[in-house]
């Protein structure tokens, strides 16, 4: 009777698990079929296979949306960004998880609290800033925007993780007149690579999909990514689905492929600092 009972509960997760993944799955799977399909062939029939695979979606995206400009904006920013934050980021989470001051705890609650403040509250400051500076239309003031942005949920994954590591490693280096950012980089910061791969990821993903400051900030395509890539394909008189499902197609394979890469350090890192956080 137990044994039974087990595989009814193991088949009924299986079946959970199963539809979860399904619906996950199809929309990415569809976007990628829809690729290959002519425009006839989606408004025919959406959810057909193509009767045969078809670049010219792929053709399309890669002269529309100029993607070889747009391709390298989004990796120059992304990847730019990105380093920045993890450097500005796992400093400050060293510090609050490792050392005792006043006002520490008020501190992280107001990283933290940043998660509540609308986006759009942001903008205005953020334009005039960017005017001020002169940096209206340059990939440096993308640059400049993605590397505050994630910065709550950074701190919490990387407060969680130096928290995790024994402080005996820090004092010991101190004993031997180790300084300051030598014990960081040097100890704490190899021990945290699974709370830094997480938060890199994260910030990757966040600013390689990130579209309003993109379009707030540029007007031409030296200067824009690959979300605002995507708009390009809407015309006065016609729609190409073909080149906008393969644009979506592009936009996605560098967040998949990272994502894949570090799926079990992001799983277990957000554990691990949920329970230290």
């Amino acid at each position: 009777m137990k044994n039974s009972s087990n595989l009814a509960s193991r088949i009924i997760m299986y079946l959970v698990l199963g539809f979860v993944v399904i619906i996950s799955a199809f929309p990415i799977i569809w976007i990628i079929v829809s690729s290959f399909k002519t425009n006839s062939e989606i408004l025919s029939g959406p959810f057909t296979l193509p009767s045969s695979f078809s670049l010219d979606g792929y053709i399309k995206a890669w002269q529309i949306a100029q993607f070889p400009i747009i391709y390298k904006n989004s990796f120059i920013i992304a990847i730019l960004s990105t380093a920045i934050s993890l450097v500005i980021f796992s400093l400050a989470a060293y510090v609050i998880a490792k050392y005792n001051f006043k006002g520490k705890n008020v501190l992280y609650s107001l990283f933290v609290l940043t998660l509540l403040v609308p986006s759009m509250a942001r903008v205005q400051p953020i334009m005039r800033l960017i005017f001020a500076l002169h940096l209206y239309d340059t990939k440096t003031a993308l640059v400049l925007v993605y590397s505050t942005m994630g910065m709550a949920t950074c701190l919490f994954v990387l407060r969680g993780t130096f928290m995790s590591i024994p402080t005996e490693f820090s004092e010991a280096a101190r004993v031997e007149g180790t300084g300051f950012l030598r014990t960081f980089f040097l100890i704490n910061l190899p021990l945290a690579k699974t709370g830094m791969a997480t938060s890199g990821t994260l910030l990757f993903l966040g600013n390689w999909n990130e579209y309003y400051y993109a379009m707030m900030l540029t007007s031409k395509v030296s200067s824009r990514t690959v979300p605002f890539a995507i708009t390009m394909f809407n015309g006065q008189f016609s729609f190409s689905y073909p080149g906008m499902f393969a644009a979506l197609t592009l936009a996605m394979l560098p967040a998949l492929v990272v994502y894949a890469i570090f799926q079990e350090q992001v799983a277990a890192s957000l554990v691990a600092s949920g329970i230290k956080g």
